[in-house]
C-alpha cells in the first residue's frame, strides 16, 4: 500500500523512479479505509534530502500512511526555501489540537551544544510532551533521540574522543521484541555523531529496554516499555552516499574527519560505497509503523 503525500512534493519524483508505491491526496480519496496519519518533525537542515530518506521506508509496507511535516516556528531554517516550508510543513500551533497513528522526530546537527543552548529547545520539549497523550507511538533518531532521553528520562550525553562514522555492526539484546522480528542476530546500520549516551545507565533504567548495541558504536535501539516512545542513536534512513557526502563536504571545510569505517570497499574513498544496511532499515520501519502504531491505535480517537 502507497504512503500518500502532496502531488507537487519534490520527495515524490525520487519515490516513484525508484518504485517506491506513493499516491496522491486525490487518488486516496477514493479509497474507503482507514489510512494511518503519521506526522514527520523535520530538524534536519537540508529538509528535501530527509523528506525523501523517511518517506522511502514509511512507503515499503502494506499499509496506506497519510503523511504530515511540521517545523519549529523558533528555528529559522537557512537551507530550505520558505516557499517549500509554507506549502508543505505545517507549525505545531496548526496540529496540536489533532491526534495523530505516529510521528518521526529526526536528528539535527546541534548535537554538540548543551540542550538547553539550543534555541527551540522550548519549543521542542512542548512537542515531545504533546506526543505522549496526542501520539500512538514516536521515533526518534539520532539527536532526536538523545533529545527524547534527556526530556523524557534524564539521561544526558557526553562528547566522544573522535566522530563515531561508519557503519558498525550491532547485536540484537531482546530477540522476542515485536520491533526487531525479523532481524538476524546481528545488523548493519550508519552512525554518524560526535556524541553518545552512557550504556550503563541506559541498561539500568526501569522504564527503557535496550534492543540492540554494537561493540563498535554503543547503544543503538531503545525501547521504553509501552512502546510509546522508540530512540535510535544511529541514521537507518540514510541514503547508500550519505556518509560519503558528509565526509567529502568536511574534507572540503578543511575538518579533521577520518574515513568512515566499514564504508567505502577497501577502506577507499574513490571507490562507491555498497548499501548494506537497506533491507534491515526498511524491517525496523515497517515493525514499528505494524506493531507499535497500526496494531496499537484506534480505528477512532476520542
Amino acid at each position: 500500500m502507497p504512503i500518500k503525500i502532496p502531488r507537487q512534493l519534490p520527495a515524490k519524483e525520487i519515490l516513484e523512479s525508484e518504485n517506491i508505491f506513493v499516491m496522491d491526496e486525490e487518488r486516496a480519496i477514493s479509497q474507503d479505509i482507514r489510512p494511518l496519519n503519521i506526522i514527520i518533525l523535520n530538524l534536519m537542515p537540508e529538509k528535501e534530502k530527509t523528506e525523501a530518506q523517511v518517506l522511502r521506508f514509511l512507503g515499503n509496507t502494506p499499509l496506506q500512511v497519510n503523511i504530515s511535516f511540521m517545523r519549529l516556528t523558533s528555528h529559522v531554517s537557512k537551507n530550505t526555501s520558505r516557499l517549500h516550508l509554507d506549502q508543505f510543513y505545517k507549525t505545531f500551533a496548526d496540529v496540536k489540537s489533532k491526534k495523530f497513528d505516529g510521528m518521526v522526530i529526526t536528528g539535527a546537527p546541534v548535537e554538540k551544544l548543551a540542550f538547553e543552548a539550543v534555541d527551540y529547545w522550548d519549543e521542542l520539549k512542548e512537542i515531545m510532551d504533546w506526543t505522549s497523550e496526542n501520539v500512538t507511538s514516536t521515533l526518534h533518531l539520532c539527536w532526536g533521540a538523545q533529545a527524547a532521553l534527556f526530556h523524557h528520562y534524564g539521561i544526558g550525553k557526553h562528547e566522544l574522543p573522535q566522530k563515531c562514522f561508519g557503519i558498525f555492526e550491532h547485536d540484537v539484546q531482546l530477540p522476542n521484541m515485536k520491533l526487531v522480528r525479523g532481524f538476524d542476530e546481528t545488523f548493519l546500520a550508519p552512525h554518524s555523531r560526535h556524541t553518545g549516551v552512557d550504556i550503563e545507565e541506559l541498561e539500568n533504567h526501569r522504564e527503557l529496554m535496550v534492543v540492540s548495541k554494537s561493540s563498535q558504536a554503543g547503544i543503538f535501539l531503545i525501547s521504553s516499555r509501552d512502546g510509546k516512545k522508540i530512540m535510535i542513536t544511529g541514521h537507518p534512513e540514510y541514503d547508500v552516499d550519505t556518509l560519503s557526502v558528509e565526509y567529502h563536504r568536511d574534507l572540503q571545510k578543511g575538518a579533521k574527519i577520518d574515513i568512515p569505517k566499514n564504508y567505502f570497499p577497501d577502506n577507499d574513498p574513490k571507490k562507491n560505497p555498497v548499501y548494506r544496511w537497506k533491507s534491515h532499515a526498511s524491517l525496523l520501519f515497517s515493525n514499528w509503523l505494524n506493531y507499535y502504531v497500526y496494531q496499537e491505535t484506534p480505528y477512532e480517537w476520542d
